[in-house]
């Protein structure tokens, strides 16, 4: 089953409660909510509203969505990864996605590659504890930047709980895109669902069809449960959400119908 859902960051600037209720207005089943914007790490009292809400509309929380990337000293980063995990923990989150570093996988020297693998494992283990995976999110200026490097740092960190994200690259054509995802598939947990083109452009999802139908053409094919996440919508505008969640849903049974 693919879970339509929400990433709140969409609307950073709204209140959880409204977020809650966009969501649930259209007919989406889960959300992952924003370390930065909705539920800092380290604030147990914001984790559980943002729980007690979603559940009480019906819906699921999906995952955590941090900002930790593995980076700073080690007290910095014990401080950042205990804060994330407690409020993923508070949030019942099953997921954290998580950063791998602030530079991409060409210009990091690999004394700084090996620190992100050993803190990735370390916070692994501490995730795995309490039932929760890590998901890397697939991005730029990062060591998942692409695909040959998000590969070898999954294989790397070897941890049966770390999982990646998985989004079209910025620029890249609808072919080059879902052969990177044919090659994480296995590895891959959750779906940023977004139409930017050619760069930054923010387009109306139906605008990617073709993308978007092929995506969930192969992630049917492969028959795992996944969650798909709209992320940002055009304009940030909260009245065209209830369309693009119509979009998303038309396109996953698109996706469904042609994998049979």
């Amino acid at each position: 089953m693919i879970r339509p859902g929400l990433c709140s960051v969409t609307f950073r600037e709204l209140d959880v409660a409204r977020i809650v209720e966009l969501a649930a207005d259209a007919g989406l089943a889960c959300v992952e909510w924003a370390g930065d914007a909705h539920v800092p790490p380290g604030d147990v009292a914001a984790a559980e509203r943002a729980r007690t809400l979603t559940e009480r509309a019906g819906l699921a929380v999906a995952s955590f969505g941090s900002y930790l990337r593995f980076d700073g000293s080690d007290e910095e980063f014990a401080a950042q990864a205990a804060g994330v995990l407690t409020a993923a923990r508070a949030l019942g989150a099953p997921r954290i996605r998580v950063w791998a570093g602030r530079t991409g996988s060409a210009g990091t020297p690999a004394a700084e590659r090996a620190r992100t693998v050993a803190r990735l494992r370390e916070f692994a283990d501490a995730a795995a504890a309490h039932g929760i995976d890590l998901g890397l999110e697939f991005h730029g200026r990062t060591l998942t930047d692409e695909i040959t490097s998000t590969l070898r740092l999954l294989e790397e960190v070897d941890h049966d709980h770390v999982l990646s994200y998985w989004q079209p690259h910025q620029g890249m054509s609808d072919g080059e895109a879902v052969d990177t995802l044919r090659q994480v598939l296995p590895r891959t947990s959750t779906i940023h669902v977004f139409s930017w083109w050619p760069v930054h452009e923010r387009l109306p999802l139906a605008e990617r069809a073709p993308l978007w139908r092929e995506v969930f053409g192969v992630l049917a094919a492969e028959g795992s449960d996944r969650d798909a996440l709209l992320e940002f919508v055009p304009q940030d505008d909260p009245a065209l959400l209830a369309r693009e969640a119509a979009s998303l849903r038309e396109l996953i049974a698109a996706g469904a119908e042609s994998a049979r």
